[in-house]
């Protein structure tokens, strides 16, 4: 035999002998999952997994939420109170091995900001500033008042802030009103917003319970999100609208639902939104009127402040009675919880 022939079958030799000889990889098995919730209303959950040959693991959290991760150990963080189902994909490149379990999640909100308006006076200027004038010049809609900072169209008295609309010359517009807002003193991420308020009563008012992305100076609108707790108007009595309005869904085309509550201008109700990182939700009174679902795509997800106003007319408001003269919005509290 040749040399070369002889190289060629020692090569083959060694060949078949190694793949003789080594191990075919097998699919993880024996997995298991251990979970500790923490109970200090954080949200936290940590997990800690183990599997048999196992390189990498999958984790689905159960509120849509879904990582990939080397570590046998998992710090995860919920935003909302609930029963979820973790399942985890024990994983390697010849297979994978899957288990599920339940666990509890209970997050307790406590209180973070507020103004109960125990005060007389005008409103605390450490918590609110204004909106002066027609919004002509790009934040309005048409409507018919000019916002004042005026103690005649927003004063605090017997605990609860008043928003009075009224028919004068003001300004160039027929109607005076306030429009008070949060922006540069307050804003948040998360969390829970409630707002006890009467609504004011007369065709053509529009008064509103919202919230605007703080990066409205940057991203513009609708980029920045806007948040509509409540919107009324007094040409559809008791018909309180809840809405969104983000790009695609500015205007008219915001994406919301609307329900019929009663009384809503001669009663107070609680107007408020539960706000995390998975949803939106809309209450009055502690009853669900709609569920938005959040999501990373649109801009619903950093920081936004609150604004209280009353508007008269305009694209949503409509035609105005003409024998309007004032009406009140009164807002018993707001506050925020986290």
């Amino acid at each position: 035999m040749n040399k070369l022939l002889f190289a060629l079958f020692t090569l083959v030799l060694f060949s078949c002998s190694k793949a003789e000889t080594s191990p075919v990889l097998a699919a993880p098995s024996n997995l298991t999952i251990a979970a500790t919730v923490y109970t200090d209303s954080s949200g936290n959950a940590e997990f800690e997994v183990n599997a048999t040959n196992a390189t990498s693991y999958d984790f689905d959290f159960g509120d849509g939420v879904f990582k990939s991760t080397t570590n046998k150990k998992l710090l995860y963080k919920y935003s909302k109170s609930g029963k979820y189902k973790v399942t985890v994909l024990a994983k390697n490149s010849a297979g994978y091995d899957s288990k599920t379990m339940d666990i509890e999640v209970t997050i307790k909100l406590v209180p973070y900001w507020s103004d109960e308006f125990g005060y007389t006076g005008v409103p605390d200027a450490s918590k609110w500033g204004y909106d002066i004038g027609t919004g002509d010049n790009g934040w309005g809609n048409a409507e018919q008042q000019y916002y004042t900072d005026r103690s005649d169209n927003a004063f605090v008295s017997n605990g609860t802030l008043k928003i009075i609309t009224k028919a004068e010359s003001f300004g160039g517009k027929s109607y005076t009103s306030a429009r008070l807002l949060t922006k540069d003193k307050f804003a948040f991420q998360y969390g829970k917003v409630e707002v006890r308020a009467k609504l004011p009563v007369g065709v053509g008012t529009w008064p509103a319970i919202w919230m605007l992305g703080s990066n409205i100076g940057s991203a513009g609108w609708p980029a920045c999100g806007e948040i509509d707790i409540m919107e009324h108007r007094g040409s559809e009595l008791n018909k309180i609208f809840y809405t969104l309005h983000y790009p695609g869904h500015s205007g008219s085309n915001g994406t919301g639902k609307t329900s019929i509550i009663p009384f809503v201008t001669s009663e107070f109700h609680v107007y408020s939104i539960e706000w995390n990182a998975s949803s939106i939700q809309f209450f009055v009174d502690g009853v669900n009127q709609y569920t938005f679902p959040n999501n990373t795509t649109i801009p619903f997800n950093h920081d936004f402040f609150i604004i209280l106003n009353t508007a008269m007319g305009g694209y949503f408001g409509g035609t105005i009675d003409p024998a309007f003269t004032t009406s009140t919005m009164e807002i018993d509290y707001v506050r925020v919880y986290k």
